[in-house]
This record gives structure tokens, sequence and C-alpha cells, in this order.
């Protein structure tokens, strides 16, 4: 601890003391809540997590810490928090407790973060059934990367539990998972404070003059102000950072030891969890004097020996480690690994023998790949990318030293550790990889510039390995060539990478089967719809199985170029299905999205808003940016103008600095939607023309209707017509009902025969898409009544209103009424869906509700604790003015 105690009171943290004060007083009301400390190396902030102990009085206690030598080993830090609970496992549904057993390498599986954390929290609700738990993590910038975010996905979820989190991280080095967490900056005493605490734990007589000096080069840091008297008379000015004197002040007190007391302190240092059931075996193999060794090291006051090893600071902790010779470091490691067990706790040795090596060693080498295959089937993809990178540092064999370092950059892609990935793949430039590595060398260069923001070579890259792997494997090759596809699909046609895809996959080696999706692709692009169509519907539904088994995102475009609302559904399902049945965060957010997609273009807007609140909290979980063009979708058919506009402008913002052109194009489409029903024609128009311009898989097609609208409203024929004989060709080759009705009331527009829009009507009645069939009975009835028909128009502007204002369109909704009094009559007014009331969230938890799920089921969805679905369900009632579930499920509008 590096803070005097006054009265019960650390000298001046008066204020960090009321924040903590304040947290530990909500969570003992059931507010819980985080917060995370952040200041330099010896500022105190340990000390305030001590004072927070004494001060939270009838809490339970459990604490972490993370460590500079355990970064690597997944869940570590996480285990250390919950080892006090963990007896608590057998009050834990019975699949909640297995996967934590998963992730502390207590039983085998593959669970996970989403999982792990839900877990996790179930586990930290019920150690709060008979008291309030304060949680505490000390040096969180050495957290494991698997426990950073579950322990940031636990912070952001306790805000209805009786439980507090304190992190504390030392600047300059971050703590990224943590950085979204409310923080406060810890900084220097004052003078006067600063003049107290030195007085207060001082033993060394100091004159004036020696005093000045200390408290000008400790500027106001507790532990400096500890560590510098003990130098004594005048220290010469030192212009190094306040941390670096610490730490030497630490290991000036390594002077004169017997070498007996540095091996011990060194073999401590090089043990991250502070076991004496290992640093006392490890002494006794290096033959030391233990009671004599373990006399003198406590003498230096730079540890303790109890039931745990600990150091008076981590600092102090680095200082002994460093101050070691490499020999002496390599020496604490091998002795620790020979003491540690192979079976029990494999990872650990295979980590400690990794430092032990002076050299190339194959078969530690070979242990540490074996560490990461276990690291990856707990979750700890970071660790598993760690103990790669060390293995092949350590492989004598080049081929093999070659394979562990793109099989380390893959893992750290994985991880999200882009940077490094980059970084680390470099060191193969010069090696001598046969051309199947370099091609796989191109596509991880391809993957790495895909996920790097404003780096559009990622499908070069993919193009390049395609290419190189033609005459090696040609269907590995062709999949190539779709993975390139499917980047320059989100990069945008209008950067070019896709025509340049296309021409460079003309020269592929043919499909060993059947003309599959590259070859429909090609086929599309060079000879149209109707020759592409067929080729693509085949390829949609595949030989054996369906495309989107494999590549899904490509298939949801191919669906919805064709205009099969239905395939499109079934996709969706078969998303659901597969990402909750895996745990997998990547396909049960694609599947979210598309269950807007699907919810929106059917008129279901309370389902679409439920998926984006789900896929919200999901991203929330995993602290990944939300998936933004399902949303744009919800805003244009919703038809609220500022809502739509403010979303638009952020999301376009976003997307130029990712350089997604798609998302762009989606914006465009979205906005010419949201136009038209506002009948704002010229501001459809732009965007319509901005939306099809470059001829995007599914956007291009979708957008050609409000195209045709637009320009036949601002009296543009001739652009109408060009994009009616687009879209009619798109249609017609695709032959579904759903396509050919919104075709033929385009065509209604532009031609002006009352046939047209029948036909639309009559198509439109078999398809899914009610606001399109609501749309279709809008432009015949707008048509009747200004060929003066008013008696002819009012059922099918009666039809409309129904439907869109039903489906909560509210734009066109408001069209159809503008038209209805036109003709004398007026519209039916909308009773209002509850979920206009309601936020996204809100929404999602009351139609589960409806349906009869418990507040443990909808908090599983959402991976939230039952005591926040409750403390939501609060809010529902309120807001809907209603006390009761069963009240909710008879309240309009919340039907599924």
């Amino acid at each position: 601890m590096t803070s005097a105690q006054t009265s019960g009171q650390l000298i001046g943290r008066q204020d960090e003391t009321r924040r903590i004060d304040e947290l530990t007083g909500a969570a003992r009301a059931g507010r819980g809540g985080a917060l995370v400390l952040r200041g330099e190396a010896g500022i105190g902030k340990s000390a305030l997590l001590d004072g927070a102990v004494r001060a939270a009085t009838g809490f339970g206690v459990v604490r972490a810490c993370g460590s500079q030598y355990e970064s690597e080993l997944p869940f570590a830090a996480l285990h250390q928090l919950c080892v006090p609970i963990l007896p608590r496992l057998a009050e834990l549904p019975a699949r909640q407790g297995e996967i934590l057993r998963n992730a502390f390498g207590l039983s085998t599986g593959a669970p996970d973060v989403l999982r792990i954390g839900a877990a996790a929290l179930e586990l930290l609700s019920c150690a709060t059934r008979e008291r309030p738990l304060l949680c505490l993590i000390d040096d969180c910038h050495w957290l494991d990367t698997a426990s950073a975010k579950v322990l940031a996905f636990l912070a952001r979820r306790v805000g209805c539990e009786s439980v507090a989190m304190v992190f504390a991280a030392r600047l300059p080095h971050t703590a990224g998972e943590l950085d979204d967490l409310p923080g406060l900056f810890v900084g220097g005493l004052g003078d006067a404070d600063a003049r107290a605490f030195l007085a207060a734990r001082s033993h060394v007589p100091l004159d004036e003059q020696v005093r000045q000096r200390i408290m000008a080069e400790a500027r106001g840091n507790p532990l400096a102000l500890l560590e510098l008297p003990r130098a004594g008379g005048f220290a010469p000015p030192d212009a190094s950072s306040v941390p670096s004197r610490i730490e030497r002040s630490f290991r000036d007190r390594l002077s004169g030891l017997s070498d007996g007391a540095r091996s011990l302190l060194t073999v401590a240092s090089a043990d991250p969890i502070g076991d004496p059931g290992l640093l006392w075996p490890a002494a006794r193999r290096l033959g030391l004097d233990i009671r004599a060794a373990g006399a003198d090291a406590t003498a230096t006051g730079l540890i303790e020996f109890s039931t745990r090893v600990s150091f008076c600071h981590p600092l102090a902790r680095s200082a002994v480690y460093r101050a070691a010779a490499a020999e002496e470091r390599r020496t604490a490691h091998r002795a620790l690994a020979e003491v540690t067990d192979p079976v029990t706790d494999p990872d650990r040795r295979a980590w400690h023998r990794a430092q032990a090596s002076t050299g190339p060693d194959d078969e530690v080498a070979a242990e540490l790949e074996r560490s990461a295959t276990r690291a990856e089937t707990r979750g700890g993809v970071a660790a598993a990318a760690a103990f790669l990178e060390r293995a092949a540092e350590l492989s004598l064999d080049g081929a093999a030293r070659t394979e562990r370092t793109l099989a380390a950059v893959r893992a750290k892609l994985d991880a999200g550790i882009n940077g490094t990935a980059a970084e680390l793949l470099t060191t193969v430039a010069n090696a001598a990889l046969d051309e199947y590595q370099r091609a796989r060398v191109d596509l991880l260069r391809g993957q790495i510039a895909f996920v790097s923001h404003n780096d559009g070579h990622g499908p070069v890259f993919m193009l390049r390995a395609a290419q190189r792997l033609a005459g090696l494997d040609p269907e590995w090759s062709r999949e190539c060539f779709l993975d390139a596809l499917e980047m320059s699909l989100v990069v945008g046609r209008a950067t070019g990478v896709m025509d340049m895809v296309l021409a460079a996959a003309r020269s592929a080696s043919p499909a060993p089967r059947s003309p599959d999706v590259l070859d429909a692709l090609i086929r599309l692009e060079s000879d149209g719809h109707r020759a592409g169509v067929p080729l693509l519907r085949s390829a949609l539904d595949g030989d054996d199985t369906p495309l989107w088994t494999r590549r899904p995102a490509l298939a949801v475009l191919l669906a919805s170029e064709l205009w099969d609302p239905l395939t499109h559904a079934a996709i969706t399902e078969w998303l659901m299905k597969t990402g909750r049945e895996s745990g997998s965060p990547l396909l049960l957010r694609l599947g979210l999205a598309q269950t807007t997609s699907c919810a929106v273009l059917s008129g279901d807007l309370g389902q679409a808003m439920e998926a984006v609140a789900e896929e919200e909290a999901i991203a929330d979980a995993i602290d990944a940016p939300p998936v933004t063009y399902h949303r744009l979708q919800l805003a244009a058919m919703r038809g609220r103008r500022e809502e739509a506009l403010e979303l638009f402008e952020t999301v376009t913002a976003a997307a130029g600095e990712r350089g997604a052109g798609q998302l762009i194009a989606n914006t465009h489409w979205a906005a010419a939607l949201l136009h038209n029903g506002l009948a704002e024609y010229p501001a459809a128009l732009a965007a319509a023309r901005r939306a099809t311009a470059h001829g995007d898989l599914f956007l291009a097609g979708i957008s050609l209707p409000e195209l045709v609208e637009a320009a036949v409203r601002c009296g543009e024929p001739d652009a109408a017509a060009t994009a009616l004989e687009s879209l009619t060709e798109r249609t017609a080759a695709s032959g579904t009902s759903s396509g050919l009705g919104i075709a033929a009331y385009a065509r209604g527009l532009v031609t002006g025969v009352e046939d047209h829009y029948r036909e639309a009507i009559e198509y439109l009645e078999e398809s899914p898409m009610v606001p399109y069939r609501a749309r279709a009975h809008l432009l015949y009835g707008e048509w009747l009544r200004r060929e003066g028909r008013r008696r002819d128009c009012r059922p099918h502007l009666r039809t409309a209103h129904e439907l869109l204002s039903g489906a909560g369109v509210e734009a066109f909704a408001r069209r159809a009424a503008d038209e209805l009094r036109a003709t004398g009559e007026k519209a039916q007014g909308r009773s209002g869906a509850a979920y206009d009331r309601l936020t996204a969230q809100e929404v999602y938890i009351a139609r589960l509700v409806t349906t009869g799920a418990t507040s443990k089921e909808v908090a599983a969805r959402l991976f939230l604790s039952p005591r926040t679905i409750d403390a939501h369900l609060r809010n529902i009632f309120r807001k809907l003015g209603i006390s009761s579930r069963r009240q909710l499920r008879d309240h309009p509008g919340l039907g599924g």
C-alpha cells in the first residue's frame, strides 16, 4: 500500500474515495456499476482498492490482478477473480456451469466469450444472494485478452445487480477493453497532502532542503515519496520518469544481498501466480537455503512470504526480474517449469520452458503448439496466437518455423490483433517459400488489408492468391476468387475492384462438377440477367448443399438479386438456427441483421426492432460496433425524417472512413425509399441515381423502383423509362411474384395504363412483401383519383392506409391518408403500436415476454441478468400504463 491512513481515510484522496463510496453504496441498493482508476505506477491505485475493501462493510470481496507473465494465458485473471465463488457453480444451470469449467480448463470444450460472459454474470449474481459483492481488479494493463473481454462484458451488465467492480490500470499503458467504462484519473498528491504523507510514512530524518527535493522529484507520487528518502542526502536531478526512479529504488535494495536471497527473489518474480507450492520446490531444486534466503529477502521489504507470495508493488516484481542476468532468469524459469504439473497445468509449464530456452528448441516449440491448440478450444484465441508466435521463435526447423508463423498470423487475425499480425507476417517475407506458401501469405495479406480501415487492397491480394493456386489447387483457387469477390462487394462496385476480379476470374479453371456461383456471377456480368439468373438460381440451391451453408453473406445478396423473399427467409432461418446452436457471434449477428431486413421488407417493424436490439446487445457484449445496414432499412421504411437523416449522415461518415462502399450504396437506397415516402421526389431521384449508378448486387435492383417513381414525379420520363427497362429485365428473368408485381406498378407509373396497376396488385397478393403490396394499392389509388374516379380509388387508398399504418410505415401511410382526405374521406387514425413508446431493446423484451418467455430466458438472449430484465419490464409497464405480464400479452401492437 502506498498511501497513509488517517482516521480511516487515505491522505489526499477524498474525491476518489467518495466516488468509490458512491459506487459501493449504489451496489448495496441493487444498482451495480463499475469504475476504472487510471494513473501512473505508484500513484496509489492499489491503496484505493484496499481502501474500498475497508469501507465496503458487509460486502463479499473477490480480487484479481493482471500479470505481465500471465497475459498470454486465457481467462487467467477471470479464474483468479472467480476462485472464491466457484463453489456456487452448482447453483448455475448445468450448461452455464460447464461453460465456466471449460473456460478455466477444468473440463474440455470450446465456449465463446459471449456465453462465458453470461455464465460469469450468473455466477456473480448467485454470489450476491447473501450479501453484495465487491470485485477488485488490479493491474488491468496486464490482463489476458480473454479475461479483459469478459470482465468488460460484466462491467457493462451489472447495473441491476448488487455488484461493484473497481478496476485499476496504469498509464500510459491502456486497458483497451475497458476504455468505454466510467473512469477516474488518479493524479499526484498536492503539496500539503504530499508533505503530510511524507511526514506520516517516512522513518528517515530529513532536513528541509532534502524534503523539498524529494517532493519536487516525486511530483505527488506516493510510492516515490516512500522510496526516494531511502537514498538519503542530496541526489542529483533526475530527468527520468517517476516510475523509472521508483523501480530503480527497488533495485537498489538488492545490493549487498546474498546470492541465495537474490536467486529466491528472481524465482519469485518469474512466478506470476505467487504460489508457495511452486516457489519452495523450485528453490530446493536450485539448492537454496530456504530459511536464510527467505529471511534476507523479507528484510528488503520487497516481498512477503505467506499463503501467497506477494511483492510490495508490481514495480518491485519488475525491478527484481529486470535486475537478474538473463541466465539467472532462464534458470528460474527452468526450475519453475520442472516443478509445474504437466497434467494439471501444461500451458504454464510450457511457457516457463519457453522462457528458459537459450535458443531454438523444437521440443519446447512443439509443446507450445499443443498449448495453442488447448487455448483455442477454451476460447483463448489471443493466447493461442502468443503461444504460436513463441513456438515459431523457438523452431529450429525452417519449414516448421514458417508454418507456425503463418498459424500465429492467422490466430492474431482471429483475435483482432491486426497490427501485430501484419508485423509478424513480414518476418516470413525473405523466407524460402514455395508457391503454395506464397499464396497463403497473399491470403493473409488480403485479410489484414480487408480488416484495416481505408485499405481497399484486400481483394487484390486475394486475387493474387487465387492466381498462384490456379495450377496447384484449382478448387481452392476458385474459392479465393470468391473471397476476392465478397471483399470487393463490401468495398463497393464504385472502386472498380469487383470488375477487375470478375475479369481475372474468367481465366479460372472450370468448376469440377457443374457451373457454380463464380460462373454464375461471370455470366451475369457479361451476358445480363436473362443468361445469368438460371445459373445464379442453380448456384444458390447447390448440388448437395445450399450456398448459404458455406457463404451465407453472398447467398443473401444473390437471393435478393433474384427478388426471392422466400429464399431470403430460408437463409435467415438457417443463420439464426446455426448461430444460436453454435454460439457464433458472427453468424448470429448476420442472422439478426437479415431478420431485420426480412421483417422490414415484409412490414413487421416490431420484429425488425426486436432483431436490431438483440444484434446491438451482442455487439456490445463483444465490444464491437453494431451492424448498420439493416438499421438503415428500418429507418427508411419507418419514415421518420429527422431520425432517418441523422442515421444516414452518421453511417455515411463512418463508411467513408472505412472505405465501405456497399454500406454507402445502402444509404443511398434507404434515402431514396425515405424521400419517396415523404413525397420529396427530387431528393429521392438524386439518391436513387446514386444507388443504381454502379450496378451493385441487390442494391441496384431494389433501388430501381424508387428511381422510376421519383423520375415520373419529377417529370423525367426518359430516366423513368430507362430504369423501368432495367427493372423489367431483372424481374422477368427471376420470375418471382414479388419482382413481377413491383415491376408492374413501376410500369403503370411510366405508361399510365390501368391494367399494369391491376397486374401489380394481383402479383403482390402472393408476395410476403406487404409494404410493396400496399404501395401498389397506393399508386393505383393515386392514379384513379387523378383520373377523377373517386369512388373507385377509395377502396385502394383505404387498403394502402390500413396495411401501411398497421405496419408502422409512417411516411407512406401519411401519403395514403392525404389522398383519402382529398377524396373527402378521413383516414382512420392508427391507435399507435406499443413500440412507438418503447426503445428497441424494450420492444424485444416485451415481445419475448408475450410469448411466455421467463426473465431468465430473455436474459440469456440479451446477455443480461434476470434482474436487469425485470428492471426493463418495470419501465415497459410504466410506459404502457399496465402492471402485469398478462396485460402485456394482451396489449395491442406487441404480437409476434
